[in-house]
């Protein structure tokens, strides 16, 4: 289900150098290329059943930070980023907070940071646009690419995601496509194939990134009293996930297995 409200809320909320985050992360090194600082932003209109962090989706939950206080803190850590690191935005969804983000990427430019954006392409206006402009590398999360199968899975359908992959190839800018691989749920070869071959003449995919499902947020969803739907799917075989591997590497460069 679309929560618009939500949407307004965040683009709108009164201060616009205050960011709403989840949590933060030092010296990441999962969420793009090199060390980064990854800030993990509160609020996310999808409802992944595979979701490991669900306290991230309230849009009022979280801890209100300010922008001086990130960018202090991503100055601090700049000696560690080297040529390939820097700040990655993660979620929850980013797109949500994307008019303060853009103000948050200016200033991390302004002092030399690389900017890495890691989305699930929730929303694509104007505010988004000038955020990708301002996006070094953009990962997306594309969870799967049948609407139907998208919408079993997230609670909606993938057709905005699939505009913004189109809109940053467009834009010649670089980015990194995202499958988290679960089992019952997006491992149909079809589909792999399907997957593969939409993004197969986009020049600037540089890396594709097949993540295994696991158990690690199981116990987060005990603690909130929400209904795990996942309880009993296991995590893929090292087959299956070489399988996958496979049929996108038919269609795509620079294929790994996270």
């Amino acid at each position: 289900m679309y929560f618009p409200e939500q949407d307004t809320y965040l683009l709108n909320e009164s201060d616009m150098d205050i960011l709403r985050i989840h949590s933060l992360e030092t010296f990441g090194t999962h969420d793009g290329p090199g060390i980064r600082m990854v800030v993990f932003v509160q609020g996310c209109q999808f409802r992944c059943l595979y979701c490991q962090n669900p306290d991230s989706i309230d849009i009022h939950g979280g801890t209100l930070v300010t922008i001086d206080e990130l960018v202090s803190k991503a100055l601090k850590q700049k000696a560690y980023f080297g040529k390939q690191g820097g700040v990655t935005v993660s979620g929850g969804e980013p797109l949500l907070q994307r008019a303060k983000l853009i103000h948050f990427f200016d200033r991390l430019h302004e002092n030399g940071i690389n900017t890495c954006l890691d989305s699930n392409g929730r929303v694509l206006d104007d505010h988004t646009k000038e955020l990708l402009d301002r996006t070094d590398l953009l990962l997306l999360d594309v969870k799967h690419i049948n609407p139907e199968w998208h919408k079993k899975l997230t609670g909606l359908n993938n057709a905005t995601t699939l505009h913004i992959g189109e809109h940053r190839e467009s834009t010649g800018k670089p980015m990194w496509l995202r499958y988290v691989f679960v089992p019952g749920w997006t491992d149909q070869e079809e589909y792999l194939h399907e997957w593969a071959k939409h993004f197969s003449d986009y020049k600037t995919v540089e890396r594709v990134e097949i993540i295994p499902f696991h158990q690690l947020g199981k116990h987060k969803w005990e603690l909130m009293n929400m209904e795990y739907a996942l309880e009993d799917t296991l995590s893929p075989t090292i087959e299956t996930l070489e399988n996958a591997k496979a049929i996108f590497s038919l269609y795509l460069d620079n294929v790994a297995i996270k």
